[in-house]
């Protein structure tokens, strides 16, 4: 895993700069299909220009072996190169049902929901691999579905800001928690949704 060189603005790379890949959006858009295998393409804009594209493999036919093969290129010509990356999904049960899938970043081993690769990055892992910051930490904080989970995490004592997961306080019953961390995905997602929107302005701008 290399470092970013001259792709970083203005000091250390940002998660919001970087591309993404989110394994819960992949399965609610249906990128992603526990149970089946996938083939597609990922694709980033920005400022409403095309920024980058990969092709995947999502194979979770076995539970207990999912992966979610990665393939593309980095860098130019004549330094150019293809770039196979595998990756380990795995899952948790909640007590409500289903599963939680996960992404197993390939430098900490850490369960992650999302992977990164910012700007003169050479691979895709997780946001504490690459130490990656956030541009704006609070950015739309009078926007409701920031407020939202700045209320959850301030009630479960977490630390407030958008990209900070929530953890199950010392004698909370997992069930409870289980029902908070649902709550957390879905304002999670608005709250994506919203800062994509504020990404997108913010480069159309620059």
């Amino acid at each position: 895993m290399g470092g970013w060189g001259s792709g970083r603005y203005g000091g250390r790379p940002t998660a919001d700069a970087s591309k993404r890949i989110d394994i819960a959006w992949m399965i609610r858009t249906g990128r992603a299909v526990p149970g089946q295998w996938v083939r597609g393409t990922l694709s980033w804009s920005r400022g409403g220009s095309p920024a980058g594209s990969i092709s995947y493999e999502a194979d979770m036919r076995d539970p207990e072996g999912s992966e979610l093969r990665l393939s593309y290129w980095r860098g130019e010509e004549p330094n150019r190169e293809s770039v196979k990356q595998t990756v380990r999904l795995v899952h948790t049960q909640p007590h409500y049902g289903g599963r939680r899938w996960w992404i197993i970043c390939p430098y900490r081993h850490n369960r992650v929901g999302k992977l990164y690769l910012p700007a003169g990055g050479d691979r895709f892992a997780g946001r504490q691999a690459w130490r990656l910051g956030y541009q704006i930490q609070r950015v739309g904080h009078r926007d409701r579905p920031f407020e939202k989970l700045f209320r959850l995490q301030e009630k479960l004592g977490c630390e407030r800001g958008w990209g900070n997961w929530i953890r199950r306080p010392k004698g909370m019953w997992q069930r409870t928690f289980d029902r908070h961390w649902a709550e957390f995905e879905a304002i999670e997602a608005e709250c994506d949704f919203v800062m994509a929107g504020f990404m997108e302005r913010l480069m159309r701008h620059r």
